[in-house]
């Protein structure tokens, strides 16, 4: 079972804290949970919701069919009223009675303004909806309380439980939700709070950034817990200076991050090269944004992933990775601090505005599984002499000490092409070892890379191939196709580049449709993958609308196709 409520209204009308405080209370009550935003980027007005789906299974995205719409305005319920469910619910104050149509049986008003007003304070407004849900959906009142006594402080905490209890007390119908069986802990997280402890957990030294929608929760997450965690946190000037911060704390010995979205990335492209000719480690966090320019800075898009397999004028090596889910976002991080150290080369995060705001509930986790592999050479490394910092190896990868670190070994670092030692040079002999040498990194790479996750029949006749944040829809089409008795399956990438090809030649081998799944205009992964093996689709659903592609959106789009 699995339900989908959706709280809609005006920015500034309340509509997060009570959002933020009902995913608590279903977390905490055992409630598996997948909740994604649709917000305007103006500060106040503009229609902005919310989708909580929850369930006693776990949930893997959203759905556009609805159980519940809780209006905080006329707007909500007639924007959405088409998607509620055939004996679904709509929750509204008893001011909006005259403003909305709603088919008889389905409305409930609610004295919610009047409560909060008997209060005091007409600001309680969304603490007395909690109240009211909290008993509609059957929920225990004392984890309500809990939640309110962990939120708010003093008078206001005091305030807030009375209008908690008086919400609970308009004694709503129960709406005979089923109780979950499974009470294991999990937490509530969405991917960029999971990249930013991810970092930490790599031993992440220097976040610097500049402010940019919707990459700040990753600056804000680790800026609330650098005197913690005893790292710093750096607001620069602009990307320029964020990424250039980042490279020059990488250079000196510690790890470092940058993190932005698209037109952030675009002005860091220079640098990258910097990083790649020096070979500092370098872990950059892209969270996609529909584009060119400021596009939708609020909205969702996987329309980056060609610019950043290029960005940087030159040939550089890099690897790029996608997430996937909240829960990888963390040992993704993690990892791509250790790959990006050993191989001395720029790691990119790709993640978008979906998943960077979407809560999930998952399994706490496991540290045991992360561990720090620094890569520092020690004067025992060394052959006499000058210390050659870009010494020619077999794998490309030369021994890399902390500047100042051993007497007598001088670290010599430049933008211009160099030789083993570091000086500049305009050999063309030198040129091409260099290059070589550097290049030699993706072969190297090729051995790290993740093969994407399958899931669906062994051998299916149908393959949706898909990355990144679409996992959870491509999870649950499968699954729902499979039942409906179609042979499907379906690959969803992690790791992009170097490609892994493995699984990839395998499943198309054998299938008669091969069907890409992207949120973008071009099919950017289906391009890399025609140009990395020849393989191609034979279809493509694509959206680029600014908005992700809901469960009954793909299996609608896939049974189109067949």
């Amino acid at each position: 079972m699995d339900y989908n409520l959706l709280i809609g209204g005006s920015a500034g009308q309340g509509i997060d804290t009570l959002v933020t405080l009902l995913e608590k209370v279903l977390q905490r009550s055992s409630y598996y949970l997948f909740s994604n935003k649709d917000y305007m980027s103006r500060v106040r007005g503009g229609h902005n919701f919310s989708q909580i789906r929850f369930g006693t299974k776990t949930v893997h995205g959203h759905k556009n069919a609805l159980d519940v719409i809780v209006a905080f305005d006329e707007k909500t319920v007639t924007e959405h009223l088409p998607r509620l469910k055939k004996g679904g619910k709509v929750v509204l104050d008893h001011s909006l009675k005259e403003d909305v149509k709603i088919p008889e049986g389905q409305s409930i008003y609610l004295p919610l303004k009047e409560g909060a007003k008997d209060l005091g304070n007409p600001k309680v407004f969304s603490v007395v909806l909690l109240g009211a849900l909290i008993n509609a959906l059957d929920l225990d009142l004392k984890i309500g309380k809990k939640v309110i006594e962990n939120t708010f402080e003093d008078k206001i905490l005091e305030v807030n439980h009375k209008a908690l209890i008086k919400g609970f007390e308009m004694d709503l119908e129960s709406w005979n939700l089923e109780k979950p069986e499974n009470t294991d802990q999990r937490i509530k997280i969405n991917s960029n709070q999971g990249i930013a402890l991810g970092a930490l957990a790599a031993g992440v030294t220097l976040y610097s950034a500049y402010p940019m929608t919707p990459s700040t929760s990753i600056m804000d997450f680790l800026a609330a817990n650098q005197k913690k965690a005893k790292i710093v946190v750096e607001q620069a000037e602009d990307e320029i200076a964020a990424i250039n911060l980042a490279i020059g704390a990488s250079y000196a010995g510690i790890r470092a991050m940058t993190g932005t979205s698209g037109g952030g990335f675009s002005l860091m492209t220079e640098a990258l090269g910097l990083a790649a000719i020096t070979e500092t480690p370098l872990v950059v966090a892209n969270v996609q944004r529909p584009g060119p320019a400021t596009g939708f800075p609020t909205r969702t898009e996987q329309s980056d992933l060609s610019f950043i397999l290029t960005a940087s004028h030159g040939e550089i090596p890099r690897m790029v990775t996608s997430i996937r889910t909240g829960e990888e976002a963390f040992y993704k991080t993690a990892n791509a601090f250790n790959l990006s150290e050993k191989y001395q080369t720029l790691v990119i995060l790709l993640n978008d505005q979906y998943l960077a705001d979407a809560n999930q509930t998952i399994k706490p986790y496991d540290f045991s599984k992360v561990s720090i592999e620094r890569h520092i050479a020690e004067e025992k490394d060394l052959p006499e002499g000058d210390y050659q910092r870009y010494r020619f190896t077999e794998e490309g990868i030369s021994p890399r000490i902390i500047p100042g670190k051993i007497p007598g070994k001088t670290l010599l670092a430049d933008s211009d092409e160099h030789n083993e030692n570091g000086n500049i040079t305009e050999s063309a002999e030198m040129r091409i070892k260099m290059m070589d040498k550097r290049m030699k990194k993706l072969k190297a790479l090729e051995k790290e890379v993740e093969e994407p996750w399958f899931m669906g029949t062994d051998n299916p006749e149908i393959l949706l191939v898909g990355w990144g944040s679409t996992y959870g829809t491509l999870r649950e089409t499968v699954e729902i196709l499979q039942e409906e008795g179609h042979s499907i399956g379906a690959l969803s990438f992690g790791d992009v580049y170097p490609l892994p090809k493995k699984t990839l030649e395998e499943k198309t081998k054998g299938a008669k449709k091969v069907i890409n799944v992207e949120q973008n205009y071009t099919g950017q992964l289906a391009k890399l993958i025609r140009q990395e093996t020849g393989i191609t689709f034979d279809h493509s659903i694509l959206k680029y609308d600014g908005r992700q592609i809901a469960l009954e959106e793909l299996i609608e789009s896939v049974k189109e196709v067949l």
